[in-house]
């Protein structure tokens, strides 16, 4: 049975902003996806560690400050719970699915050193499937975007409330699997050799962001902001809940 057919284990966050170094997880969402069995999702909202949230990231996600305060448990407790579920995924033998991966992926590898907490792939080796890295292959040359949206709208996949953790955790995975489907070579991959892959393949679209930025005026600038690392960019440094 190739991998698609058997269950998937998406992860979603939304977050402060778009720098995994500084920003904090404002929702998040882990859902159970295929495999014969209903949908199981679990969601989380997090205080964001007292940390204001720009109006940017409200109009993305909904959540204010004050919401997120008031509804919100603790990050650090956040943290520790989703990285719990994400490691339990994984010890189960399940490939985690997220929609450009390195971003939340890193994103919750920083909040678990902000709050010592043990990162996710310093307890267990994930196979990871992203979405947007599998289409950028299969598809080099579709003309259109690449966000979630457009998948979803390419793969004919409904999408929920665009930008909610578990509308975007529950599409992921839906897209991953119709790729899949369509691109049986991807299917019968193993995860072992796909993740592997994917590692090569993300970099080498990476490359040629960062060539598209340096050839393009205006652009020039965004270049060097391009990083080749998947799924999960290297710690720089240490980080603290005073960062």
């Amino acid at each position: 049975m190739t991998w698609h057919r058997r269950p998937l284990f998406g992860f979603d966050v939304e977050t402060t902003g778009t720098d995994p170094e500084t920003d904090r997880i404002v929702t998040a969402c882990v859902v159970r996806y295929g495999g014969g069995r209903s949908t199981e999702a679990r969601t989380w909202v997090s205080d964001a560690g007292g940390v204001d949230i720009p109006l940017g990231a409200t109009a993305v996600h909904g959540y204010t400050t004050e919401a997120a305060r008031a509804a919100g448990r603790p990050a650090a407790a956040v943290v520790a719970e989703i990285t719990d579920a994400l490691t339990e995924a994984v010890s189960a033998g399940l490939p985690l699915v997220a929609m450009n991966a390195s971003f939340d992926l890193t994103m919750l590898d920083r909040e678990c050193r902000r709050y010592g907490i043990t990162p996710l792939t310093e307890r267990v080796r994930p196979y990871v499937i992203d979405p947007k890295v599998l289409d950028k292959k299969a598809d080099r040359f579709r003309r259109g975007g690449r966000t979630l949206t457009d998948l979803c709208r390419h793969y004919v996949v409904t999408l929920g409330a665009a930008h909610s953790a578990d509308a975007d955790a529950v599409a992921a995975c839906a897209v991953t699997w119709k790729i899949a489907n369509r691109h049986r070579w991807l299917g019968n991959m193993p995860l072992s050799e796909l993740h592997a892959a994917q590692m090569e393949w993300a970099r080498e679209q990476a490359e040629g962001l960062a060539a598209y930025f340096a050839r393009t005026p205006g652009k020039q600038h965004q270049a060097e902001g391009v990083r080749l690392e998947w799924p999960l960019i290297p710690a720089r440094r240490a980080v603290s809940c005073h960062d």
